[in-house]
């Protein structure tokens, strides 16, 4: 029963039950990660709830916090209209949905603007109907303080909140607590006298403050399990923030702490203090809030079918986009004739990132000559790795966010003057990242420094993270576990790289290619660096494995183990540029590569220009070089490169399939010979990791053009930093911003990126695909869940779509 008076503390004492903490674990088990700013990588947003089919997941996303995984009617509309989505496919959707009406029938059917219902309610929300406009709303000001609170908490540089007693951390909550207690600010921000009293009234230990809020606002467990998830949701970016915290492969903060549990104690605890209040300050209007929390809990299941209802029409329309594009993309690969050039003697060979501008890159280098061979890898290159700087405690991973690493790399010598120099660039570099820095660095370094901002304004230059900034010649010590690694251990790591790297004959040059970008004044710089190196550049991923495939002991063991390399052999380290499609090779190359490689840069910036910048596309090709350049050191340019933006399939077959296709940039490559996997097993990482991946960058894509206010960080104008790397508020305050800025999504007219789920195409044997899937629950919930599609893409460029254990034709969708 729900009560209408303050309960007296002393008089009951209810304990949470275990159950109940089930329930606040599980709903804080909804939210993803999101990654800080110097190691941001593409998420999928909603990847804890892949479990449970994806219709279900948007409805009751949609039903708890308004949340959009569609767009709006009148864009699709406009699609079907310029011809982008066919009638067909649309009529092939509308009957997945149960609807077989007459073309013109159903066109007008899904043209209509149906009644949107109204999302779950928190109480401050209820309260807010009853408030003033004249008076902060309950909401906004739940949103800033807790947002503001975090954003201190969690600053580890500089910070600005103290506890009381410093002998050891406090939890979240109780700093809250103890730092909420002592504002007296927020009564007269609220208009509410004495509400300070009740945040003195909260007790101090979160297990208790959940058991007294379930008591008093009569929760039952459904209620509880909707009520958790919606506040959660509620505050997003910070829930998701702290769900990075607690991810199995983060080595940073507090493990112990349950970060998303406590900031729903605070979350709670605010709505807790709002029914107190308001039952001893305003009754009345506690009563017909109680009114309508009552109906609501009652009412959960109406919700979730009102809003289930409500998105069929732009679920159907959504789906014939997918069709429409698939129908497209299958037509290209059936029509189009595998490449007779195998390149049976090739002079050189590129192994590239499997990232999807990697593809516009190869394709340029592949029209250089008949004997260049490009291959497509996991852009981490296999190096389970982190990084640490001689001489320095600072390490980061440098592999994709699902794994940890194993090992640690590090240079074998330390120059004394490097280090220095490393440490005073990382000193300006994450001083230069909070918002007032530029006028406290002039006025507290002086002249110096004024003349340097004045100088890159005038005369950019490239803006090199510290970390990123090796001496030359580097050589490094690969350690696991306090133990550098032996010969042998160096030699059985290089021989699984080059078993799931496929390559059987050898280029005297063999160039491995990571990848990075190049742009100024960009808080989400790591956004566009190479996602599987954990958010940073390839350069030290290539350049290890380069040094251990050029070791001759290491050489010696491998041909033992059956990986024959030719003494000729030579493999170089270089990096791709993927803002201004630069190559750089870190040894020589004699001058037929270097032209090469010249002429493909100019080829692939002018294929670029289209979507870029179009009075680009005119000027010489030394002209664009320059522009390029100076588009990536200008610090006022939003829109540097387009990442990953339009992404939309991964194929995972040899690159003969495809080396005469033009992608556009929209694939993700990896090169796979079934023939060289008798068992499997490479197809089997392949599904595990590189999948998910690229399925995170999609979705990551997706959510950002559907809901950039949930999912999205908005305006890039507006960011400011939030404790150094934790991430952006858009503008100075609201909740913590996570996802794309709208300048990566959108050239302000048009969106650069079409939110469709993956469709992963796999040159394999049916039964193989099926054995793996059978094996790996999240590779089947992510197909039958319908996450992403997946397809067999047959030696005779059959395609059939593999769901729920079937296998279905889909010759019929052209």
């Amino acid at each position: 029963m729900v009560m209408t008076h303050t309960q007296d503390p002393s008089l009951s004492e209810p304990i949470l039950s275990s159950r109940q903490l089930a329930i606040l674990t599980h709903a804080s088990s909804n939210i993803a990660p999101s990654w800080p700013l110097d190691k941001l990588i593409a998420v999928n947003p909603l990847w804890s709830m892949v479990n449970q089919p994806y219709d279900q997941v948007t409805s009751e996303l949609s039903a708890l916090a308004n949340i959009k995984s569609h767009l709006p009617l009148e864009t699709y509309i406009a699609w079907y209209e310029e011809g982008r989505i066919y009638l067909d496919m649309l009529e092939k959707a509308a009957k997945q949905y149960g609807l077989t009406l007459c073309s013109t029938e159903l066109l007008t059917h899904l043209s209509k603007t149906h009644f949107q219902p109204n999302s779950w309610q928190s109480l401050a929300d209820l309260a807010d109907q009853h408030r003033p406009a004249t008076k902060m709303s309950w909401h906004d000001e739940i949103t800033h303080q807790v947002s503001q609170f975090c954003a201190a908490h969690y600053q580890k540089q500089s910070p600005t909140l103290r506890q009381k007693d410093t002998r050891h951390e406090i939890g979240l909550y109780p700093h809250w607590l103890e730092i909420t207690t002592e504002d007296r600010g927020l009564s007269i921000i609220m208009g509410e006298a004495n509400l300070s009293r009740f945040f003195h009234e909260l007790p101090k230990d979160q297990n208790e403050l959940f058991a007294l809020a379930i008591q008093e606002l009569g929760l039952n467990d459904e209620t509880l399990a909707v009520y958790a998830h919606a506040l959660l949701l509620d505050i997003n970016g910070w829930s998701s923030y702290l769900a990075y915290l607690n991810w199995p492969s983060n080595t940073e903060g507090d493990q112990q702490e349950q970060h998303v549990i406590a900031l729903l104690a605070i979350k709670m605890a605010w709505e807790l203090v709002i029914w107190r209040y308001l039952n001893h300050a305003k009754p009345s209007s506690l009563s017909r809030i109680i009114n309508k929390w009552t109906l609501q809990k009652k009412n959960i299941e109406s919700l979730y079918n009102a809003h289930r209802d409500a998105l069929v029409i732009p679920q159907i329309w959504s789906l014939a986009l997918e069709y429409s594009e698939q129908a497209d993309f299958h037509r290209l690969l059936r029509e189009s004739a595998p490449s007779q050039d195998t390149v049976d003697n090739p002079l050189l060979q590129a192994i590239f990132c499997i990232d999807v501008r990697s593809e516009v890159y190869r394709r340029a280098l592949e029209k250089q000559s008949n004997h260049i061979q490009t291959l497509g890898f996991a852009g981490f290159f296999g190096l389970p790795i982190e990084y640490q700087a001689k001489d320095t405690q600072f390490a980061r991973p440098q592999l994709p966010g699902l794994l940890s690493p194993a090992i640690t790399v590090t240079e074998t010598k330390s120059n004394s003057q490097h280090v220095h120099h490393q440490q005073d660039e990382a000193r300006w570099h994450r001083w230069g990242h909070a918002a007032p820095a530029a006028f406290s660095m002039v006025e507290s370094m002086g002249w110096w420094y004024a003349f340097k901002m004045f100088k890159q304004t005038l005369f950019p230059t490239r803006q090199v993270h510290p970390a990123n900034r090796l001496a030359p010649d580097t050589q490094w010590q690969l350690i696991q576990q306090g133990i550098a690694l032996t010969d042998q251990d160096k030699a059985n790591l290089a021989k699984g790289i080059l078993d799931t790297i496929g390559l059987k004959h050898y280029a005297p040059i063999v160039m491995l290619v990571g990848h990075g970008s190049h742009t100024s004044n960009n808080l989400h710089a790591a956004g566009l660096e190479c996602g599987a190196c954990g958010g940073q550049s390839g350069e030290i991923n290539v350049k290890v494995l380069a040094t251990l495939l050029n070791d001759t002991k290491v050489r010696t063991l491998l041909t033992q183990m059956g990986a024959n390399i030719p003494d000729t052999t030579q493999f170089i380290a270089a990096l791709h540029n993927t803002t201004t499609d630069q190559f750089s090779c870190f040894e020589n190359v004699d001058d037929k590569i270097s032209g090469w490689l010249e002429q493909a840069t100019y080829l692939a910036q002018k294929e670029r220009a289209k979507k870029l910048d179009a009075s680009l596309v005119d000027l010489s090709n030394l002209e664009r070089f320059h522009a390029f350049i100076q588009r990536a050191n200008d610090w006022s340019q939003v829109s540097p490169e387009w990442g990953l933006a339009n992404n939309h399939s991964f194929i995972i077959a040899p690159r003969h399939k495809t080396r005469h296709m033009d992608l556009k940039g929209r694939s993700f490559l990896h090169d796979y010979d079934a023939n060289n996997d008798p068992d499997f097993s490479i197809l089997e990482r392949l599904l595990t990791a590189p999948m998910l991946v690229a399925h995170w960058i999609n979705m990551q894509y997706n959510l950002s053009v559907t809901d950039n206010y949930k999912f999205g960080s908005g305006n890039k104008v507006l960011h400011n930093a939030v404790g150094g790397n934790i991430g952006v508020f858009e503008g100075n305050g609201g909740d913590l911003r996570i996802g794309l800025p709208m300048q990566s999504i959108s050239n302000g007219t048009n969106w650069m990126h079409t939110p469709v789920r993956l469709a992963v195409y796999i040159n394999a044997p049916k039964h193989a695909i099926e054995q793996i899937t059978a094996k790996h629950d999240i590779v089947r919930q992510l197909i039958d869940n319908n996450w992403l599609y997946l397809f067999q893409w047959d030696n005779s460029n059959n395609i059939e779509r593999f769901y729920k254990k079937e296998w279905l034709n889909t010759s019929t969708d052209e």
